[in-house]
């Protein structure tokens, strides 16, 4: 089973393996690049990623490799590598590193097997290079359209890879699933596993596939953009697809599907009211799996409903399965097996698509084999992996508006008075903003502790009046109404900027409570590594890569990189070194008090023991504030600007236009010259924003910069001054 305490070796195999591996590092020379290429630790031939390696992560021919998303099939993100460890860490340095020549958020999780590391960057470009020198070996180029950049909620980014004998899958952004020759990079086959034409064909794949005993599988995203959740099993070998099974249900007039999730539809669709279909439903699986082999249990985090509102969605009616919910199938068959659902009536565009971890814990005098997951809602959950039962779940938040507890006897959440949406604005922490949101979690055996990033951003929601809510291909459907009550909206605004905050969390998973936390000054650190050398390696928000004591949480070493990444970082041995990667691109969420933000371009980072005399650039010039234009606009131009902005732009450029990959209240006039163009025609599309003509006018366009020029008038003066905005 691969539990996290049942994929160890026996303890005297694996401590000779690591002193042997330990001893071999020593005799190295430090600044030597010749000949490392090879097997992680040359024992039993080269890596064959397949079932028997992946049951035995820890054997000594694989212990150096990571060759799974979350380094194997628990999903724990953790290594027994302790060659640099907490006596050492001190003397890291950059290794190399690869120029990924954007400024789009990159936040892949890499992949090395028998001394390659083979990175995806935006758009699913993959390269495979050098694990020791970084000299690329090959780069493989999907040739996704960058009308995609729009079409996908979040941007061209993907959160990795997948490999199983000899290939590599790549689930690119327009919905292809891809399997190249892992030695050349050349395609052996493709398939499309959502069509791209119709009218509710909104779908995009960012999460990483996952490839279980020869079965790849791959879930999508797009249920903000109005979709049907599902998720689909391939043939690793051929591409022939196995099974299908759909998150929400379809249709009543429509039957049965003829899928695998046909039993658990039967269960779902008295849940629902009204006309959801309509929208899609909602509830995908855009990132969140985990396998566990002797149950032959494939388990599937979903996402949020379309529309956001459930009033809109479902009549204020039901608990809407299988939305926000794990659910547990059969992987041959996609047969349903249970589900567990964090948040039924869901309308607060929570998604419980975060990671999970499988492992064995101790509760009750018991050993209990555990799913954890710390979703967006702020509760921590430990559930049996085997029949779906709570058992237990905290807030591991301070603030929570959503629900005061979790019922352990129902499994329900006791929502706070007023946590249901209605048509008066009113704050909600956790927010879609997230407590946590996909950035990975780790879990260490040696310590008992869950790492992960937190951060508390609350936000403003408000439901739509009724015929307020207009469905839009291809555009966010929350259902929310963005510009009724002015003065109280801005009240809650200064409250929620005041409460924002975001920190490194170490939890103690068997007494649900902190173990210990790491402040930073703002939200948007990212994934996190734990190491049996008692490290805990993070990218964070002040622009570094810092690492911890895995045990208490002080700060060892941390190296200013001119980047905030939001990756999860990876650790892995050739030739008896060991070494640190990570890809260090900022992009996500929005973040409030962060202001006018600048970083170098993404890069992939690596970092071993003793390296010296590599540098990276120094970063670009600071640019000066731009002052904005006058506003010249009426009040009800602004104020359908605002309403376009938050279904159109919020996703990539932040909420209230602050924050986001770009900050829209600091154009140039050059850029505020060309804004329609921009906008409409598509004008910056090799850099990732496609045109919306086919979704707004001339005057939406218009309207959409009146609200950024209002936005950027109210904000000058402090953000000039060096304020918060």
């Amino acid at each position: 089973m691969q539990w996290s305490k049942r994929s160890v070796p026996g303890i005297g195999v694996l401590a000779a393996c690591l002193a042997l591996l330990g001893c071999v590092a020593a005799d190295a020379p430090v600044g030597s690049t010749a000949g490392m290429v090879g097997a992680s630790t040359a024992v039993d031939g080269p890596t064959v990623v397949n079932g028997q390696s992946l049951r035995n992560i820890n054997a000594p021919a694989n212990i150096g490799d990571w060759m799974s998303h979350g380094r194997g099939w628990s999903e724990d993100r953790f290594s027994p590598l302790t060659q640099i460890n907490d006596g050492n860490v001190s003397q890291l340095g950059l290794a190399w590193f690869d120029d990924l020549a954007t400024m789009r958020g990159v936040q892949a999780t890499p992949l090395v097997v028998d001394g390659v590391l083979y990175n995806e960057s935006i758009y699913n470009i993959v390269t495979a290079y050098n694990a020791a020198t970084g000299e690329k070996l090959w780069t493989y180029d999907p040739e996704v359209g960058p009308e995609w950049a729009r079409l996908a909620c979040c941007g061209p980014s993907s959160r990795g890879i997948a490999a199983w004998n000899g290939k590599l899958y790549i689930g690119a952004l327009d919905g292809r699933l891809i399997a190249v020759d892992a030695a050349t990079g050349s395609e052996v086959w493709s398939a499309q596993t959502f069509e791209t034409e119709g009218e509710l064909n909104a779908y995009s794949i960012t999460g990483a596939p996952r490839v279980y005993d020869g079965k790849v599988v791959i879930g999508n995203g797009g249920a903000d953009y109005g979709v049907r959740g599902f998720v689909v099993a391939y043939d690793a070998e051929t591409g022939e697809q196995l099974w299908k099974f759909y998150t929400v249900p379809g249709n009543p007039a429509d039957g049965p599907d003829g899928e695998a999730s046909d039993s658990a539809m039967d269960i779902a669709l008295p849940t629902w009211a009204g006309e959801w279909w309509r929208y899609g439903g909602g509830g995908t699986a855009w990132d969140s799996f985990a396998y566990d082999p002797e149950l032959n249990l494939v388990y599937i985090g979903t996402g949020n409903g379309s529309p956001h509102m459930w009033y809109f969605r479902s009549n204020d009616e039901g608990d809407n399965l299988f939305l926000c919910s794990i659910v547990a199938v059969d992987a041959d068959t996609g047969e349903y097996k249970w589900h567990y659902q964090m948040v039924p009536e869901e309308e607060w565009d929570y998604t419980c698509t975060q990671p999970m971890i499988l492992t064995d814990l101790e509760i009750g005098g018991r050993e209990r084999q555990v799913i954890m997951q710390a979703p967006k809602n702020g509760f921590f959950y430990v559930i049996d992996g085997a029949s779906g039962e709570l058992i237990s779940a905290e807030t591991y938040v301070s603030e929570n508006t959503w629900a005061s507890r979790i019922d352990l006897e129902t499994g329900r959440p006791v929502l706070q008075p007023g946590a249901h949406n209605t048509t008066t604005p009113h704050l909600m922490s956790p927010s879609w903003l997230a407590a946590h949101s996909w950035h990975p979690m780790a879990f260490s055996p040696d310590t008992g502790l869950v790492y992960l990033s937190a951060q508390e951003q609350p936000s403003t929601y408000a439901r739509a009046e009724d015929g307020g809510f207009n469905f839009v291909h291809h555009r966010s459907n929350s259902g929310q109404s963005r510009g009724n009550m002015p003065e109280l909206r801005a009240a809650l605004q200064a409250e929620a900027n005041e409460k924002e905050k975001g920190y490194l969390l170490a939890w103690d998973p068997v007494t649900q409570s902190e173990a210990w936390r790491v402040p930073y000054a703002h939200p948007g650190s990212g994934g996190v590594l734990a190491t049996a050398g008692n490290l805990l390696v993070q990218g964070t928000i002040d622009k570094t890569l810092a690492i911890y004591r895995a045990d208490t949480g002080a700060k060892l070493w941390e190296m200013d990189i001119d980047q905030a990444p939001v990756a999860g970082p990876i650790t892995y041995m050739v030739d008896g070194v060991q070494y640190i990667a990570i890809n260090a691109g900022w992009g996500g969420s929005p973040v409030y008090n962060l202001g006018p933000f600048q970083t170098s371009t993404a890069k992939l980072l690596v970092f071993r023991l003793g390296a010296t005399g590599v540098t990276l650039p120094p970063p670009p010039p600071p640019t000066s504030l731009p002052r904005p234009p006058y506003l010249s606009a009426n009040e009800a131009q602004v104020s359908h600007g605002r309403q376009l902005y938050g279904d159109t732009c919020v996703r990539c450029h932040g909420e209230n236009a602050v924050g986001g990959v770009k900050d829209l209240r600091w154009m140039t006039q050059e850029t505020r010259a060309q804004f329609n163009d921009i906008v409409l025609h598509g004008l910056f599309i090799d850099r990732g924003m496609a045109g919306f003509s086919d979704i707004l006018s001339e005057e939406d366009a218009a309207d959409i910069h009146a609200f950024l020029i209002a936005r950027a008038n109210e904000d000058y003066t402090d953000a000039a001054a060096g304020g918060h905005p």
